[in-house]
């Protein structure tokens, strides 16, 4: 069932424009997340071949750099056109190895592209300027450079989107790049690399390498001193260990990291608006995103009938393999996934959450788990501290703004934070007290190529997305000079 859809995907490493075998000739498998059956085998890099990948990348360095920022531009704005091109076949593809609905698959595919046509614009905005000293006089001229070889690192969970959005800025700023997707779903970047060389990016300049030793692989290349920043998507606890490693030759980090986000429904807020928006924001790829909805804070006086909306809503997705007609609700990606939500779950009933929806693994093959509602979820839930990372919906009441404030604030993590309200007034005061990077006020969707995306305390460091993402790419450098 996957020839026609796999025939034209390379499998192998891409190094220096070529592909090739890894080193030791290891492959590993890519499952199916819908019917637990193999999909291919891919390469598996090892620390030999990563660092064969810093050479690659190094080579390609100076000819880059070197390139006009339209010149740079246009490749990227070719690559967006390319992208939507194959738009479809990319879909099925995210869908095949990921789990996620086709919907949410091309969705994903149109955000993904976005990062380049983004980015092929921001290519020539890349400002420097000029003063003069008050005390000697000097002109201060402030440019910006490339900062050098960028280590990626990207999730499962955007397969495409969490690359482009590393990719485009990088490259737009004169950075030659070395990805290492996640070993669950490494052919989306596999499949992109001949897109890209189609679009005109010079071998070297990209460099894909999937791997099941993914510890050994980037730390090989963040003690090459060659490599100058390391940017990651996933989890806070393996972003924690990033930034020690990092230190090691003070590489620059940019890290997105995990989410448990909060989603206020104020008494005065627009229900039906509040529903759509907490659909989007709890059930977006199934709920695997770090800027999925986890805990829900519904006033008291519209607790019941939010509920009630959210459950209907719930209820009526269609769960199936994300590839047939009107799927709504695929698979997630893997086994400890699944097990992960189940144990959430159990936890929170075991300990008096009332279960409305869902909440029993459903027989048969693949990855699957109900669109899952709760009520009563008491404080001591796990779910509360953890990020759910499937589609569940936990719902506690609360009374007055301050109490949901500090309780919406009252975790480690402050990626993002949700709330409703027809009062503007209550909507702005009550962002500027929640320590979140992004609020989505009346919205259920924050991400966007144009905004700053990121967050606050352990949810990361720097911002991906507007112009704060290719800075991200580029160092100061200032020339003091008299004339």
């Amino acid at each position: 069932m996957y020839d026609n859809l796999l025939a034209n995907v390379p499998t192998d490493l891409y190094i220096g424009g070529k592909w090739r075998k890894s080193s030791d000739n290891q492959r590993f498998d890519v499952i199916d997340p819908a019917t637990e059956k193999k999909v291919a085998s891919v390469a598996s890099a090892t620390p030999e071949d990563a660092i064969a990948a810093v050479d690659a990348a190094h080579a390609a360095f100076e000819g880059w750099a070197a390139k006009k920022p339209r010149e740079r531009g246009e490749i990227l704005r070719k690559a967006f056109e390319l992208i939507i091109r194959d738009a479809e076949r990319l879909a099925k593809l995210i869908t095949v190895e990921n789990g996620k609905a086709l919907s949410d698959s091309r969705a994903e595919v149109a955000y993904a592209a976005e990062f380049f046509r983004w980015n092929a614009e921001e290519a020539v905005r890349n400002l420097g300027q000029m003063s003069r000293a008050p005390s000697s006089g000097a002109r201060i001229v402030v440019q910006h450079k490339p900062i050098g070889v960028a280590v990626l690192v990207t999730p499962w969970n955007f397969p495409a989107a969490m690359a482009t959005r590393k990719i485009g800025p990088a490259l737009a700023a004169g950075c030659p790049v070395v990805l290492k997707p996640a070993s669950d779903t490494p052919l989306t970047m596999l499949a992109l690399m001949p897109i890209l060389e189609e679009a005109g990016v010079p071998g070297g300049v990209v460099n894909v390498i999937p791997s099941r030793s993914s510890g050994k692989v980037v730390s090989a290349m963040l003690h090459d001193p060659r490599v100058r920043i390391v940017s990651f998507t996933g989890s806070t606890e393996v972003g924690r260990k990033l930034l020690h490693e990092a230190a090691d030759n003070v590489v620059k980090p940019a890290m997105e990291l995990g989410g448990n986000a909060p989603f206020i429904v104020f008494e005065d807020a627009d229900l039906d608006a509040a529903i759509e928006g907490a659909m989007i924001a709890k059930m977006r790829n199934m709920g695997e995103a770090c800027t999925s909805a986890n805990r829900f804070y519904v006033h008291e006086k519209v607790h019941d009938e939010f509920a009630k909306k959210l459950t209907a809503k719930m209820s009526a997705l269609k769960m199936g393999n994300g590839l047939d007609e009107g799927v709504t609700l695929g698979p997630l990606v893997n086994e400890d996934g699944r097990q992960k939500v189940m144990s959430l779950v159990e936890d929170a009933v075991k300990k008096g959450a009332k279960v409305l929806t869902g909440g029993k693994r459903p027989d048969g093959p693949g990855f699957f788990y109900p669109a899952t509602v709760l009520t009563d979820v008491p404080d001591t839930a796990a779910m509360l501290r953890d990020e759910i990372f499937g589609p569940v919906a936990s719902i506690q009441t609360f009374t007055s703004e301050d109490e949901v404030i500090r309780r919406a604030n009252d975790t480690e993590y402050g990626l993002v934070a949700y709330l409703y309200t027809k009062d503007l007034s209550r909507g702005m005061r009550v962002s500027e007290k929640l320590d979140f990077g992004m609020i989505g006020l009346n919205r259920g969707l924050v991400s966007d190529p144009a905004a700053p995306f990121g967050g606050m305390k352990q949810s990361g460091i720097g911002r991906e997305g507007a112009h704060e993402g290719l800075m991200e790419f580029l160092e100061t450098q200032y020339v003091s000079v008299n004339w």
